[in-house]
């Protein structure tokens, strides 16, 4: 698939919640995932070790809904907008989670996402 492709479909998928089909279909095997300095969820590596992160984020929130835009695509990269409407399970209060996320594809998978959002606490 082309960059515009990889996107379309991630857009699809991330609005039917379907982020773990999303990774296995899109993500290349030694995909990387990079988050704000600071962040207390860690930077990993490889389509496994990202899944888990996803499942790790997702069994820790509980999750009332989110939007997804349309990608931005240039060349190799792409971005997009989300938000989710979130109450962590750990205590503390509901809020919407506005992140840009930024994808790099080549041949025809997502080998770098990175994440910009602000920390909250």
């Amino acid at each position: 698939m082309i960059p515009t492709e990889v996107a379309q479909r991630l857009v699809e998928l991330c609005r039917q919640g379907a982020y773990e089909t999303a990774q296995s279909e899109l993500y290349a095997a030694e995909a990387v995932s990079i988050e704000p300095e600071g962040s207390p969820t860690p930077n990993v590596k490889g389509r496994d070790a990202i899944i888990a992160k996803g499942k790790a984020f997702v069994a820790s929130v509980e999750i009332h809904g989110g939007t997804v835009s349309d990608a931005v695509v240039a060349g190799q990269f792409f971005s997009l907008a989300m938000a989710l409407d979130i109450t962590p399970k750990a205590g503390g209060p509901r809020f919407t989670m506005e992140e840009i996320c930024l994808y790099e594809v080549r041949d025809g998978k997502i080998v770098r996402e990175q994440f910009f959002y602000p920390l909250h606490g």
